[in-house]
C-alpha cells in the first residue's frame, strides 16, 4: 500500500523569496492537492550566519498572497514540529552521533587555518578543486587516522570539530527521479561533507535529511540546484536505514534571453519583477514585487505553473483548482524554462479581463484621489479592462472618464484637424443637442444620420469628436464614452475643446 503523500517546501530565511522557489512551492502544493495530501512548509535556518531579519515573515506573506498556504508549518501548526529547524537543534546532534558509531560518519578535527594551507598547498601543486574525500582524509587530522584516546582526549577537552559523512570509495550511486529518469554518481567525485557543524548545528544536508524523514515526508521535491546533493542524501538514507523518499528535481528558470539562470540580482535591472512581493533591504534598497507592481496572485501563478510543466493540452488559462486537477510531475521538462515577461503581462490581462466589473470597481477606488459613486466605477472598468493590463491603467488610459481632458493630442491636430472639421463638430455638435435618449444606440443613430447628410465617411467627424471629448486619438468606443458622460457633459467638452483649438490656430 502507497504511503501518504506528505511534500514539503523548504526554504532558508536568507533574503526575499525568488520567483523560482515560489514555483517549487507551487509544484509542492499542486501535488499534494492532486494526490489528497499534505503540504508542509520548514524554515531550513541552519546557516545563521546568512539568516536576514523579516526573510521568514516574507516567506509566509508571499504564500498567502500567491494563495497555496500549506497545511503544517510555523504559525499554522502541525503534529510534527517545531517546523524552524535551529528551534530543532537538540534533536540532530544524536543521529550525527548514531552515523559516527555506526562508522558512517567520523569527527574532523582540522581548523580552518590548516585546511586552508592545505587547499593552498594543493593549488601550488597543480590541484586547484582539492577535497576533503575519501583519499585526502587518509592523511588528516581525524577520528579516523587519530589514535583512540587521542580522540576521546579531543573530545573530553571540547576541541573544536566537525562531523564529516565517511564517502564510500569507488562506488556507484544510481537513483530514480521523477523528472530525470536514473541518475549516477560514482563515490569518487564525491567529498565527505561536513554533517554536523562546530556551533552545534547541523548542516543543511543533515538536517534536511533527518527532518524529511521525521516528517514522514514521501516525495521531495526540490530546484535543480539542489541535483548534485542528491546522492548524498540517498546515502545518508541507506547510512541510517531508512527508506528513501521519491525525488524530483525541477528546471532552473532561465533568464528571458535563455542565458544563464534567472537570479534574484537580475530583477528591477531587466525591467521586470522576480520576486512576489516588495523586499526593502536593510540598507534601503527596494526591489519590486509582483503584487506592488499590480499584478492579480492567479495570474501569477498562472504564469509560474508553465515555467517547466505544461498541461499537455492547448489551455493555458487555469484556475488554482484547475491547476491541482490537471498537474503531474511526469509533465515537468527537464530543459530549463526561459521566463517571458511579455508572457506574464498576458496572462495578467487574461484575468483582469475575466475579473467582474464590481471586483475590478473596488480596486480601482483606491487609486482614485477623488469619490465616485460604485456604479460609476464599475462602467469605467467595463468600458477600459480591455485594453488595460493593471487596474492601475484604467485610470491612467482612462483618466478623460473621470475628470476633463488636459490637453489634446497636438499630433492628431496637427496632421488630421482640416480646415473643414471645425464646420463638422459644429454641426455635429447641433445634432447632439437635438438627442432625446441620450443612449449609445441613439448616439450611433444620430451620428450616421449626420454622416449621410453631409456625405462625408466616418474617419472625417468620429476621430475630432474623440479628440475633443477625450483628447487623445483611441479608446473604447466613442458612443459608450459619451453616454457615459452625458450629454451635457459632452457638449461643455466639446466647446472647450473647439475653443481651444480655436485659439491655437490664431
Amino acid at each position: 500500500m502507497a504511503l501518504p503523500v506528505r511534500v514539503r517546501f523548504a526554504p532558508s530565511p536568507t533574503g526575499p523569496l525568488h520567483m523560482g522557489g515560489v514555483r517549487t512551492a507551487l509544484y509542492n502544493y499542486l501535488f499534494a492537492k492532486k494526490n489528497n495530501g499534505t503540504f508542509i512548509i520548514r524554515i531550513e535556518d541552519t546557516d545563521q550566519t546568512r539568516f536576514v531579519p523579516g526573510a521568514q515573515d516574507y516567506i509566509m506573506e508571499s504564500m498567502k498572497w500567491c494563495g497555496i498556504m500549506p497545511t503544517e508549518g510555523p504559525g499554522i501548526g502541525g503534529d510534527f514540529g517545531p517546523y524552524v529547524q535551529s528551534e530543532r537543534k537538540e534533536l540532530y546532534k544524536p543521529f550525527a552521533e548514531q552515523l559516527v558509531q555506526d562508522e558512517k560518519a567520523y569527527y574532523a578535527f582540522d581548523t580552518p587555518s590548516e585546511l586552508e594551507n592545505v587547499r593552498e598547498q594543493a593549488k601550488q601543486m597543480g590541484m586547484p578543486n582539492w577535497q576533503y574525500n575519501s583519499i585526502t582524509r587518509t592523511t588528516l587530522r581525524n577520528s579516523l587516522t587519530l589514535p583512540a584516546d587521542e580522540v576521546k582526549r579531543l573530545l573530553d577537552s571540547n576541541e573544536p570539530y566537525v562531523i564529516r559523512m565517511k564517502m564510500p570509495r569507488n562506488r556507484d550511486v544510481r537513483l530514480n527521479d521523477i523528472i530525470r529518469g536514473w541518475v549516477v554518481v560514482n563515490t569518487n567525485n564525491l567529498d565527505d561533507k561536513v554533517l554536523f557543524k562546530s556551533d552545534g548545528m547541523p548542516t543543511y544536508h543533515l538536517a534536511n535529511v533527518v527532518d524529511d524523514y521525521l516528517m514522514k515526508i514521501s516525495h521531495v521535491i526540490r530546484g535543480e540546484e539542489w541535483l548534485p546533493s542528491a546522492p548524498l542524501h540517498y546515502l545518508l538514507y541507506e547510512a541510517f536505514g531508512w527508506d528513501c523518499p521519491e525525488f524530483a528535481h525541477l528546471p532552473l528558470l532561465l533568464r528571458p534571453d535563455g542565458n544563464g539562470k534567472l537570479s534574484k540580482r537580475d530583477g528591477d535591472r531587466l525591467g521586470f519583477p522576480v520576486f512576489p512581493l516588495d523586499w526593502h533591504t536593510a540598507e534601503g534598497e527596494l526591489y519590486s514585487g509582483y503584487r506592488e507592481k499590480g499584478y492579480h496572485p492567479e495570474a501569477f501563478i498562472n504564469m509560474l505553473a508553465f515555467l517547466g510543466w505544461n498541461p499537455g493540452t492547448t489551455q493555458e488559462i487555469f484556475s488554482l483548482e484547475q491547476l491541482a486537477e490537471a498537474f503531474s510531475l511526469d509533465r515537468v521538462s527537464k530543459a530549463g524554462a526561459k521566463f517571458d515577461p511579455d508572457k506574464t503581462k498576458w496572462f495578467q490581462q487574461q484575468y483582469l479581463r475575466s475579473t467582474p466589473d464590481v471586483e475590478l470597481a473596488q480596486e480601482l477606488e483606491r487609486l482614485l484621489p477623488t469619490e465616485l459613486p460604485q456604479e460609476r466605477l464599475v462602467e469605467i472598468c467595463r468600458l477600459m479592462k480591455e485594453r488595460a493590463t493593471f487596474v492601475s491603467d484604467i485610470l491612467s488610459e482612462g483618466n478623460y472618464l473621470v475628470e476633463r481632458p488636459q490637453g489634446y493630442d497636438a499630433e492628431i491636430i496637427s496632421k488630421k484637424w482640416k480646415p473643414e472639421t471645425t464646420e463638422f463638430m459644429h454641426g455635429w455638435l447641433q445634432e447632439i443637442e437635438k438627442i432625446q435618449e441620450f443612449n449609445a444606440a441613439e448616439i450611433e443613430i444620430a451620428f450616421k444620420a449626420f454622416l449621410e447628410s453631409r456625405g462625408v465617411g466616418i474617419g472625417a467627424v468620429l476621430l475630432p469628436f474623440r479628440l475633443l471629448v477625450t483628447g487623445v486619438g483611441m479608446g473604447p468606443g466613442m458612443f459608450d464614452i459619451a453616454s457615459f458622460l452625458g450629454k451635457q457633459e459632452v457638449i461643455d467638452r466639446m466647446n472647450d475643446g473647439l475653443k481651444f483649438i480655436d485659439s491655437t490656430a490664431k
